[in-house]
């Protein structure tokens, strides 16, 4: 695997605390994932770029009220920025997720699992690598609107855990059952969805990284991605 022997007992010179870390990287990788630049961040959330960049260093401690400014304009609940996570050690804690502790992405995507009929939730420590991976639960029924279709940027890929899914590919339909999987390019017009009257659940990959804040699509309908809208018989706009 192209390993290499690390010293366990070298430590860097300055030593940020965990959460002040935390938070920062995670502003910035949503904020990267949503294609904002720094100053773009600066400009929606009335706080000034040096000091946005200081947080997404970790280099000071964020007031409560700036995390909130920063979080409407990343269109997401401050919560996101503030990980449960658990663990023993600091790399425990910032590199694996349990079960209890993963977030769930309908936050990002603006739109409650009651309203899209389907969760997702990372199963990544972040979004903030070159790819992400999540899980859906979609609930029994919760087709929406079979005409959707839609294209993303970069690569996906899927596998179904249980239940049944539809995948259209423009304009053919494939059941997916449990042990079935995907994997399609960008550029592909797709949907997912459940037809049936039992849970279904599926594990996926996207890549790379892109989150918009309008338009954002969810795993129901193309795992969350930079996606265009597609009409039966041409890209609305």
């Amino acid at each position: 695997m192209g390993l290499t022997r690390v010293n366990t007992q070298a430590r860097p010179d300055a030593v940020v605390p965990e959460s002040t870390a935390a938070i920062g990287a995670e502003i910035r990788a949503l904020r990267r994932a949503r294609g904002m630049t720094l100053s773009d961040l600066a400009e929606a959330s009335r706080v000034s770029l040096s000091h946005v960049s200081a947080i997404e260093r970790g280099a000071v401690n964020a007031s409560l009220g700036k995390i909130e400014r920063l979080a409407e304009a990343l269109a997401v609940p401050a919560a996101w920025f503030f990980n449960n996570r658990t663990g023993a050690g600091p790399l425990e804690r910032e590199y694996v997720v349990r079960a209890a502790n993963r977030r769930n992405l309908n936050m990002v995507y603006g739109e409650p699992p009651e309203v899209s009929g389907y969760a997702d939730w990372l199963l990544s420590s972040s979004i903030g690598g070159g790819f992400y991976m999540g899980l859906s639960e979609f609930t029994p029924g919760a087709a929406q609107s079979d005409e959707r279709l839609y294209v993303r940027e970069g690569e996906q890929h899927l596998l179904v855990t249980g239940g049944e899914l539809v995948l259209r590919l423009q304009d053919e339909e494939i059941v997916l059952r449990e042990g079935d999987s995907y994997s399609i390019p960008g550029g592909l017009p797709h949907h997912v969805f459940n037809r049936s009257k039992a849970t279904a659940r599926a594990i996926w990959v996207n890549a790379p990284v892109i989150l918009p804040a309008e338009n954002t699509s969810k795993c129901g309908s193309a795992p969350a991605g930079n996606v265009t809208r597609v009409g039966a018989q041409a890209v609305d706009t």
